[in-house]
């Protein structure tokens, strides 16, 4: 229950590491071996670009081979039929994994939240442990009054059925909207709400990793104590002084040590600064008109307190921040920390003066833009096929001809001309050194599926047009208020102010989205693609449908 989507890029899963506990975390520009007690010394992964991880493994096959679609049991035992127990009801949602249904209990009428995820889209080992872990971790966290319920985990012939507690009041941004008046004091507790379950998750040996306000779902309107967490479909389990190496996350909310390859717990507690950071100011600490260019300003780590609304936020607001978005992670305050700061604890500093109204309307649009990008989204991971992307796996292997697990320039030029690419050599090697994350001269499984990503949005733009082509109903050319809201209305989306998602969009100010500019508002920051978000983007109907 949640969504990746609107944001995630990344899984543990798409190249799989095996993380080794350690205590000597490298800076981001180390190149130097680890000193692990090994007697191979092993270079450190080199920081991750936007090429890398935008579609990173995308849907978990590796180039070792992964298998066909899953036939056993994914939860490794019989269960029983989930219709014996629950009436399932109205879709909620299609999306690339599975469908998102509303189901009512058969015993006491009780409504949930059912997650089904077609197994045959499951094609490799790390796809069935995933699913598996993320059952585990809900059940392990299971009683937290801030972290959605699991009811149950079922399995027939066809799917795994997550069926999970309903959570009907909408998101954390349309609350703060609906509300009007708001101040320090409420984004104080809220965060105070937020970071008490990240303390909770890592008192428990878990690190969520895709913390963001999209996440953050509240079971009715009327209480903001019901703000639940969901979602933990990248979280994993951790022991102290592990370190972690694969990329996960979302651009804006990511911790640099995560795009550095060397991260542990803390960075759930950055990201949590991020949200802070947001909901002060309507705007994320680290922004940038491209993907690659988030992640540069994350890791140069300026933070912007000089422009509104920040002169009139308390230095004790600040203060926390920045402690919360201190770059090297030894020096960072521990969930535990933030929440004994005199600001966010109850009875604090927190001043309850209403914030600059300012505020309010950029929450509006940074949470309107990715309204639309979610759509999009979905309606690009519906057009993708299995078959199109596992085919990415044995491109790698055919073009690999000296079998290194490396492709040269040549043998991409070689490669790409056998698959009837008709690119010059001037933009191959321009591909070739975006990909090149490490500057190795040749490129890695990782690099090379986002390579290849990028030459289909170069040559073959069919999937952004057929995105397009969805919300363009009458074939105008243009996106107007009228698709915008017969959009919505199939999406089940609701309270959606519509002039807010043109008016994010149009650049032109003509009341309306052209293919150029909605091409430009999708590739604004984009959140990339990876087999986890394509998975869950049934998710997106979890909100969409009123959860």
């Amino acid at each position: 229950m949640g969504n990746t989507c609107r944001g995630s890029f990344g899984s543990r899963h798409h190249h799989p590491t095996h993380p080794k506990p350690s205590s000597n975390r490298r800076s981001c520009s180390s190149t130097s071996s680890s000193s692990d007690d090994d007697d191979t010394p092993k270079p450190a992964p080199p920081a991750a670009s936007v090429t890398t991880v935008a579609v990173v493994m995308r849907r978990g096959i590796d180039p070792a081979g992964a298998g066909a679609g899953v036939s056993c049991h994914v939860l490794g035992h019989p269960t029983p039929n989930i219709r014996d127990l629950y009436a399932l009801g109205r879709k909620l949602g299609q999306g690339q994994f599975g469908t998102t249904y509303l189901c009512t209990e058969l015993a006491t009428g009780a409504e949930y939240a059912c997650k089904s995820i077609t197994k045959r889209k499951l094609i490799s080992k790390e796809d069935l442990e995933d699913v598996r872990r993320e059952i585990q971790i809900l059940h392990h966290l299971s009683g937290h009054k801030n972290i959605v319920t699991i009811k149950g985990a079922y399995e027939d012939s066809l799917c795994v059925h997550i069926v999970m507690e309903l959570c009907g009041g909408g998101e954390l941004f349309d609350r703060i909207i609906e509300r009007g008046h708001y101040s320090e004091r409420k984004a104080a507790e809220l965060i105070r709400i937020i970071v008490g379950v990240v303390e909770a998750c890592h008192s428990l040996g878990v690190m969520h990793r895709d913390l963001k306000p999209e996440n953050f779902l509240l079971v009715n309107k009327e209480d903001d104590s019901s703000l639940k967490l969901i979602d933990f479909g990248l979280s994993v389990f951790f022991k102290p002084g592990q370190i972690f190496t694969d990329v996960v996350g979302s651009p804006y909310y990511v911790a640099p040590e995560v795009l550095c390859k060397q991260y542990g717990p803390e960075a759930d507690v950055w990201t949590a600064g991020v949200i802070l950071y947001i909901l002060l100011s309507g705007v994320p600490p680290f922004w940038a008109e491209t993907q690659q260019g988030i992640f540069d300003a994350v890791l140069k780590g300026v933070i912007d307190f000089d422009t509104d609304p920040w002169p009139l936020i308390s230095d004790s607001a600040k203060d926390l921040i920045r402690k919360m978005l201190c770059s090297p992670p030894s020096a960072r305050l521990t969930a535990h920390q933030v929440l004994s700061h005199p600001w966010i604890r109850e009875q604090g500093v927190a001043s309850d003066r209403a914030l600059n109204p300012a505020v309010l309307s950029r929450l509006k649009q940074f949470s309107a833009m990715n309204k639309l990008k979610k759509m999009a989204l979905r309606v690009i991971a519906e057009s993708l096929s299995e078959e199109e992307i596992a085919g990415l796996r044995e491109m790698f292997t055919a073009m690999d001809t000296d079998n290194s697990g490396a492709i040269t320039f040549d043998e991409l030029k070689a490669g790409l001309r056998r698959y009837g690419s008709t690119l010059k050599d001037t933009e191959i090697r321009d591909l070739m050194e975006a990909a090149d994350v490490d500057n190795s001269g040749t490129i890695d499984y990782g690099e090379f599926i986002a390579a290849t990503i990028h030459l289909n949005k170069l040559e073959r733009e069919e999937h952004l047009v057929a995105a397009f082509s969805y919300f363009d109903k009458d074939g105008s050319g243009y996106i107007t208020v009228d698709e915008l809201q017969q959009a919505c209305k199939e999406h089940n989306m609701t309270d959606v102010i519509l002039e807010d998602i043109i008016k994010e969009a149009d650049q032109d100010n003509d009341g309306r989205i052209d293919y150029g500019e909605f091409v430009a508002m999708m590739r604004r920051g984009t959140m990339g693609l990876g087999r986890r978000t394509m998975r869950n983007t049934l998710n997106i109907s979890m909100r969409d449908g009123g959860f």
